[in-house]
């Protein structure tokens, strides 16, 4: 996983650069047993993670099609307990929507102290694929760099721990799913002439993303670029993400839960010595 956590300004990650097949030292026989770990250890910060409502957990998944952003949250957030969870997808934005600003429909949807938001695409669509399809002018959606970074620190400020993530697949990986989801009709609604038609536009893409990573990753809010290639290995690197970004606030959390428990139980004693008379 390359992880970009700021940018000199103008300064650019190469996509073409960065591999999307796993490292030769990972092997799909060894993953299983560190993923399923992963995933109780999740459930179990989860749990602090709710009791304690210090901190939110922001994960952001980008990608092209087929990348795997459905198959990230069912099978990483899978690991979680439904409850304090929401998955939000954005698609193209309703009339409503475009009556207000850019943010305005992402920040209904961020999460509340002790839950997770999983955002299927994200704010991000407004500097990626409206720039590409030309969608509003460029000083427009080149304003909404800072407004981005400027929303993630406010997050940020407010306890919620933001985890950005790019799925980062290789235009031949990428072929080979679309044509496989054609082949599949349980999977066949997720393909349109549109993801084709898409492809086209594959160098625009790539350019738009570097310049995403280069303006908006920040200490607070970093992007993190997982090779896709292999689902099993996407998975558990974000999984590894998640797990390690939650991992310093264990102690913090547990403190506010001892400190609940002492006085949900000088409560009690007070109730009961009120009760007992």
């Amino acid at each position: 996983m390359h992880v970009i956590r700021s940018q000199a300004q103008g300064a650019k990650v190469r996509l073409a650069r960065i591999r999307t097949a796993p490292p030769k030292d990972e092997q799909k026989a060894d993953a299983k047993a560190e993923f399923d770990a992963l995933g109780a250890e999740l459930f179990d910060l989860q749990d602090l993670l709710w009791g304690a409502r210090m901190n939110s957990v922001l994960i952001v998944l980008q990608g092209r099609d087929t990348a795997g952003k459905d198959g990230t949250i069912k099978h990483v957030v899978g690991s979680l307990n439904p409850r304090g969870v929401t998955v939000s997808s954005f698609a193209a934005p309703t009339p409503d929507e475009l009556a207000h600003d850019f943010l305005w429909r992402i920040h209904q949807h961020t999460p509340r102290l002790g839950e997770f938001a999983i955002f299927n695409r994200s704010h991000y669509e407004d500097v990626l694929a409206v720039r590409v399809h030309e969608l509003a002018p460029k000083t427009l959606w080149k304003a909404r760099y800072e407004h981005i970074r400027d929303f993630e620190q406010m997050l940020a400020e407010h306890g919620t721990i933001v985890l950005k993530f790019f799925l980062h697949i290789s235009q031949e990986e990428q072929e080979q799913r679309l044509l496989d989801r054609e082949k599949e009709p349980r999977k066949a609604w997720k393909i349109s002439a549109g993801d084709w038609e898409d492809r086209k536009h594959w160098n625009d893409y790539t350019q738009a993303y570097q310049d995403v990573f280069a303006r908006t990753s920040t200490k607070q809010a970093p992007w993190m670029l997982v090779p896709a290639d292999s689902k099993w290995y996407r998975n558990l690197v974000v999984a590894r993400a998640v797990a390690e970004a939650l991992r310093p606030y264990r102690q913090r959390w547990q403190r506010r839960l001892d400190k609940v428990g002492e006085e949900k139980k000088a409560e009690l004693q007070a109730w009961r010595k009120k009760h007992t008379r």
